[in-house]
Parts: structure tokens; C-alpha cells; sequence
């Protein structure tokens, strides 16, 4: 009797445990969901070992714009501090609507060797 009740008990957890083990796996990587605006512009970023593609990338102010993260050589991420954007291996783009001209630096945001210091871009919003 008592092996038999181990076994049901052992059986319900591994249900308990599996669902909640594939909620988790069906939500990885999403993290918080805000409704996205549909973008009007779209700007690529391509990293590569110590270097962003292009010095600087042009935005409209109050237009929103797909800002696209590609990582085509080496491990790196961005980071744009003064507009909210973090982008990685994971997460590849995101809309953003900058709501004030100005230029807005973009750094690597993943250590990858002895170049990383300088590792750096920006983003200049337009009027």
C-alpha cells in the first residue's frame, strides 16, 4: 500500500513539474510584452569583432522605428541607455519612438576581448 501511494504521489509531481517546466520553456527569452507600435522606419545595426557597421545611425524624432540588432561576427549586444534599447542574441529588435533630437551613444554591451572599450557608435535623432 505504501509503494503504491509513493508511486501516486511521485507521478502527480512529475505532472506538477512538467507543466510548469513547459510554461517556463513556452515563455523563455519573452520577457515583459508591451504592445508594440507598428514601426515607419527601420534601422540595422550589424556588430562585428570591435566595430558597429556605421559611425552614427539617423532617426526622426516622434516617428517610430524598428531598431534591428544582427551580431555577424564575435558575441555582442548593444545598449542605447538614452533611449531605453538593449538589444542581444536574444532579443533582435525592438520599435522605439524617440520622443528628443539629440545623439544618443551606442556601446557594446557584451565584454568581447580588448577592442570592447572602444566599441562604440550612436544614433542621432532628428527633428
Amino acid at each position: 500500500m505504501k509503494k503504491v501511494s509513493y508511486l501516486l504521489c511521485t507521478v502527480m509531481l512529475l505532472f506538477l513539474l512538467a507543466a510548469c517546466g513547459q510554461d517556463s520553456a513556452e515563455n523563455q527569452g519573452s520577457g515583459i510584452t508591451e504592445p508594440e507600435v507598428a514601426a515607419s522606419d527601420e534601422i540595422v545595426i550589424k556588430a562585428t569583432d570591435y566595430e558597429f557597421d556605421q559611425p552614427e545611425y539617423r532617426i526622426k524624432k516622434g516617428v517610430p522605428v524598428r531598431v534591428v540588432y544582427e551580431n555577424a561576427e564575435g558575441n555582442h549586444g548593444i545598449i542605447v541607455p538614452g533611449l531605453s534599447l538593449q538589444l542581444d542574441r536574444d532579443t533582435t529588435s525592438k520599435v522605439i519612438t524617440p520622443e528628443e533630437a539629440g545623439e544618443f551613444e551606442i556601446a557594446c554591451s557584451v565584454f568581447c576581448g580588448t577592442g570592447h572599450s572602444t566599441m562604440i557608435s550612436k544614433i542621432i535623432v532628428e527633428e
